[in-house]
């Protein structure tokens, strides 16, 4: 059975070949085969039982010639039929083209008979015949047989009764159709003279119908409309829509053409001025410009895919005119990937010795990170193609992550390039906007490496935790692709669109927090913890670094300005309360002004700076010890807490009133931190007995926790422990001790599990002067990373079951202390005051000193 494409029909005259081999046709109307093909008398004899032939996407009509091309089995068997018999077939079209064996719901009801006028076999195994149209039919019934398909039909013939109205719309088609096929590319002349030959209104409708440009449904309407002077007037409707669009089409390409002619015509007179310039001996700018970035390109030395991307852009540029847009953002985009450092790299400094004594002069301590800076110049000096890593620091404020950055880059001898990620939100400051949009520049990763000038700097992505995210992107996201060694040597950025190798670069991130941080970038990096300092470990920071730099900056010397370290201990103690040294170096730098403040007025020449004289510099003290005052009272605890500026002491309060058992929690803390204040308070109950609590002691008292600080909001499990001794030393009336603080998250059966942070949190003990500090069990391997002066001052006492804890945290109850801080809590009774008969006769007693004196 045959198909044909879905292409719209040729235009009178064509002659296309099939477009498919598979049973692919095409409807061609040949000029001087249509008269008389409505006429009744001299009619082919057409037998009532006729073999069918389906097509698709063609609709033969009669008096036309069609070339069809035939692949499949049941239609060579057709035509097979059919040429051993009287050559007739009858030709419908299907429904759906891509029914590839149609039944008789798959086909239209109304066809052709056509009789078969030539075979012709192809040399892929097809046929081709050519069928000239007799007559329509309508099909009464299919006949079911095995080999092809066969219908009983009934023919119908054009029936005309000529009138003066039937003759202009004749008149009015042909001279439409005549007006359209002089608008038509490649339409032979002939093709006007067999139009006006044809005499015939149905011959005229079927010939014009065969060659419209519309797709099959239409024809199969036309084909179906029995009514002359209704296909006529269809044809009509068709010819006039044609001849619009042809019309508006010419007018377009003549409008094309004339600009067309005038860009040729600028294109000449270009060239002409060319020439002549350089028979005069002038330049020409733009030849100039356009040469001077093509040796700009070859010197650039970029891959072979980009620099052929780089000319095709110059090409492009010589043939738009300098004065349009386009011109000058094509030349921003060459002279971008000109100056990017595609094979310009410094050479890495490979003298371990060197760089750790650049790392040593520029930072104290830092053990870890300094000797995972020299493990990767090792290994870079055995293989110097190894890719770089990517490194994440992690810590509070102020313990020098970022500068600690700048040194690695001294000491590898690389560039050293810095972005901030805090608070960026659209992912295009990563990866760059597009160059349709008007403004776009490459993203901040591609600027800061040409600004660095090497294609192998030190690159720290500073707060990667302070990224945002909303409707504008996930700039977290186009970061997995950068931070990642297996994948950033085809970097590309979406201005540039070209790939960046970016796999010799150093990644340092720095964050306070890695929480926030989503876990595919995470896992990306080779996360490296710097806990907050010591005081001992500030005072030598100070020493070292903080006062030099500050004493050059205010424009002091040493012999001006001295530091006495009792005061630098004090400053430390007493004016800070951090996990870092930023606001050391604010106070001594506050210090320093004053004194060169009074060195300009000339009252000053040399000052020491000593514990003495601090409150004339920096005012009061403004943290003050005040755990034990805390502490003294029952039902309070010292807890200890991490947060993203590192390690802090936090206080436990409880207290109780007559009421019905509720628990409130205030402080503004988070679910999980009540979880652990309901798993706490759910221990005391279960514990009443073995702690000697009356039995009616929860259910007619009301119990409130409340951590303070509430403007600061609290979260996490590791205040479970304090919870639980608070409640305890509430309940009993035993102090906690002063010296003591705690972490440690609590379980319903009295265990205590591990925590994180625990250099963190002992420092801030230390800090606050406690000097015995209760850990999970679980937790005694994090010591090591506690420094050593630090474990040699303080006492840890590690727990398995709270028990322990409360056994080392609450006051004794034979203690002096206990029995006073129970003394004075303990609630008084009110006595009735006895009445003397002097008072009940009315009349006031002499005072003791007036009764000695009558005495006397």
């Amino acid at each position: 059975m045959d198909e044909t494409s879905d292409r719209p029909a040729p235009a009178p005259g064509d002659n296309p070949a099939p477009e498919r081999p598979d049973d692919a046709a095409v409807s061609v109307s040949k000029p001087g085969q249509t008269k008389g093909s409505s006429a009744p008398e001299g009619r082919l004899e057409v037998p009532a039982e006729i073999p069918i032939l389906t097509v698709r996407n063609t609709v033969a009509f009669p008096g036309t010639v069609v070339p069809l091309s035939v692949g499949r089995e049941k239609s060579k068997r057709v035509v097979d039929h059919a040429l051993r018999g009287n050559k007739l077939i009858g030709i419908l079209t299907q429904r759906q083209a891509e029914t590839e064996d149609p039944g008789p719901d798959d086909l239209h009801r109304v066809g052709t008979v056509c009789a078969i006028l030539k075979l012709l076999n192809m040399p892929d195994g097809t046929q081709s015949i050519i069928v000239h149209g007799v007559v329509r039919f309508v099909v009464e019934a299919f006949i079911p047989d095995e080999a092809f398909l066969r219908a009983r039909i009934q023919t119908r013939y054009d029936e005309v009764a000529g009138s003066p109205e039937l003759e202009a719309l004749m008149h009015t088609v042909r001279q439409t159709a005549t007006k359209v096929i002089q608008l038509l590319p490649n339409v032979p002349d002939e093709a006007t003279v067999v139009l006006n030959n044809i005499d015939t209104p149905g011959g005229l409708a079927d010939f014009l119908a065969a060659n419209l440009s519309v797709d099959a449904n239409a024809k199969q309407a036309l084909l179906e409309t029995f009514d002359v002077t209704e296909r006529l007037r269809k044809v009509n409707k068709a010819l006039v829509s044609q001849l619009e669009v042809l019309e508006l089409s010419q007018k377009i390409q003549e409008q094309v053409k004339g600009e067309i002619d005038k860009h040729q015509r600028e294109y000449f007179l270009q060239e002409q001025l060319k020439a002549i310039q350089q028979e005069l001996g002038q330049s020409d700018g733009r030849s100039a410009e356009i040469q001077e970035l093509r040796e700009r390109v070859k010197a650039a030395k970029m891959p072979e895919a980009v620099e052929k991307e780089a000319n095709r852009e110059i090409d492009r540029m010589t043939k738009i005119p300098q004065a349009s847009p386009e011109y000058s953002v094509t030349m921003d985009y060459v002279t971008w990937l000109c100056e990017l450092p595609w094979s310009v790299s410094t050479t890495d400094c490979l003298d371990i010795e060197k760089a750790e004594r650049i790392l040593d002069a520029d930072h104290y301590d830092l053990a870890k990170v300094k000797k995972r800076i020299l493990e990767f110049l090792a290994v870079r000096k055995l293989k110097p193609e190894g890719r770089g890593p990517i490194l994440c620091f992690a810590g509070p404020p102020g313990v020098g992550k970022t500068s600690l950055g700048q040194s690695i880059a001294r000491a590898l001898g690389r560039k050293f390039i810095r972005i901030s990620l805090g608070g960026i939100r659209d992912e295009a400051d990563i990866r760059g906007h597009r160059r349709t949009y008007i403004g776009a520049l490459p993203g901040r990763i591609m600027q800061s490496i040409r600004k660095a000038g090497s294609n192998n700097p030190v690159f720290m992505l500073d707060e990667i935790d302070k990224i945002g995210q909303d409707f504008r992107g996930d700039p977290s996201s186009a970061l997995l692709e950068v931070l990642d060694p297996a994948q950033n040597n085809s970097f590309t950025d979406h201005y540039l669109d070209v790939p960046f190798d970016l796999s010799r670069v150093m990644f340092i991130t720095t964050a306070n927090y890695m929480d926030p941080i989503p876990p595919p970038l995470r896992d990306r990096m080779e996360i490296i913890e710097i806990p907050g300092y010591t005081p001992e470990e500030k005072l030598r920071i100070a020493k070292r670094y903080l006062v030099p730099r500050q004493l050059a900056e205010h424009g002091l010397t040493a012999d001006r300005l001295t530091f006495r370290d009792a005061a630098l201990r004090q400053i430390i103690a007493d004016y800070t309360r951090e996990a870092g040294v930023r606001e050391l170096e604010r106070q001594i730098g506050t210090i320093c002004r004053a004194v060169a403040a009074k060195i300009a007025r000339g009252t000053g020449r040399s000052t020491v700076v000593a514990p003495r004289t601090l409150p004339n510099y920096l005012g009061p003290a403004k943290y003050l010890g005040e755990t034990a005052q805390r502490t003294s009272v029952p039902g309070v605890v010292t807890g200890l807490a991490f947060t993203p500026t590192g390690g802090d002491i936090l206080f436990v309060e409880a207290t109780k009133m007559p009421g019905k058992g509720n628990l409130m929690l205030t402080g503004q803390i988070g679910d999980v931190m009540k979880e652990s204040a309901q798993a706490a308070y759910s221990l005391v109950r279960s514990r009443a007995k073995q702690l000697k609590l009356p039995a009616d002691t929860f259910s007619k008292q009301d119990i409130h926790i409340h951590v303070p600080a509430g403007a600061i909001p609290k979260d996490g499990p590791s205040a479970g422990v304090s919870m639980f001794t608070a409640l305890v030393s509430l309940m009993t009336q035993r102090p906690c001790r002063s010296d003591v603080a705690m972490t440690g998250e609590i379980t319903l059966r009295g265990l205590v599990l591990p925590i994180g942070g625990v250099k963190e949190k002992v420092l801030a003990a230390h800090r606050a002067g406690i000097r015995t500090v209760i850990l999970p069990e679980r937790n005694r391997k994090d010591l090591v990373d506690i420094p050593k002066d630090i474990r040699d001052r303080m006492h840890f006492v590690f727990a398995e079951k709270v028990d322990q804890v409360l056994q080392n945290a609450l006051e004794p109850p034979g203690t002096a202390r206990a029995k006073k801080i129970a003394r004075n809590h303990r609630p008084r009774k009110k006595t009735p005051r006895r009445s003397s008969p002097a008072r009940a006769a009315g009349k006031q007693p002499a005072s003791r000193k007036r009764r000695k004196r009558l005495t006397r």
